[in-house]
């Protein structure tokens, strides 16, 4: 019994659909998979932010905490420094940062919401670099401005932060990956002919 017939109210989030009804057989007839357990999906998002300024704004931690909540929708953890590094100014166990780790239903939802609302955005947006991929089909993008997701409020802010997306898929390779995520709606750089 799936969820949507366990709860009539539920429905699938859209870009889980797509990867049901279109991206999937395409996927299948491009590279020949013979179980549907073979096709790339989304394993998990992850976001980070680095906040080397908390070091002297306390502050920081906060504010990016709630703006990293607003745009997920999931409390983000306080990542901590590792090793103490003296031309830094860094101690171990000194919050360095927070992270957000995305699965399921809100996995779907923040990839929509980044393809198609928070990556317009962009001033002068060309597309995504091809060279994004780590060897083993998963994308990891850094953001100059957090402001681009729409439920950010520029007015509310206290400053500007950048920020690391990483999409993990269950892709084998990097043109998997990257097949899998262009069909997603993924906004690469476009090849020269």
């Amino acid at each position: 019994m799936t969820t949507e017939e366990k709860h009539p109210t539920y429905s699938a989030p859209r870009m889980l659909e797509m990867l049901r009804e279109e991206v999937g057989p395409e996927l299948v007839k491009e590279f020949g998979y013979t179980s549907v357990m073979e096709i790339p999906k989304l394993d998990k998002i992850v976001l980070n932010m680095g906040l080397g300024e908390a070091l002297q704004n306390n502050r920081a931690i906060d504010s990016a905490t709630e703006d990293l909540t607003l745009i997920t929708g999931q409390r983000p953890i306080t990542t901590r420094a590792k090793k103490s590094i003296a031309g830094f100014k860094i101690r171990e166990g000194m919050p360095i940062g927070a992270k957000v780790t995305l699965r399921g239903r809100r996995m779907y939802e923040f990839a929509d919401r980044l393809l198609n609302a928070a990556l317009p955005r962009i001033r002068d947006f060309q597309g995504i670099p091809r060279n994004c991929f780590d060897g083993r089909g998963n994308c990891s993008l850094g953001i100059r401005e957090h402001t681009i997701f729409p439920e950010i409020d520029y007015n509310s802010i206290d400053r500007i932060r950048g920020l690391q997306i990483v999409l993990v898929t269950t892709a084998k390779n990097d043109q998997e990956g990257m097949r899998f995520l262009e069909l997603m709606g993924m906004p690469f750089v476009k090849l020269e002919d």
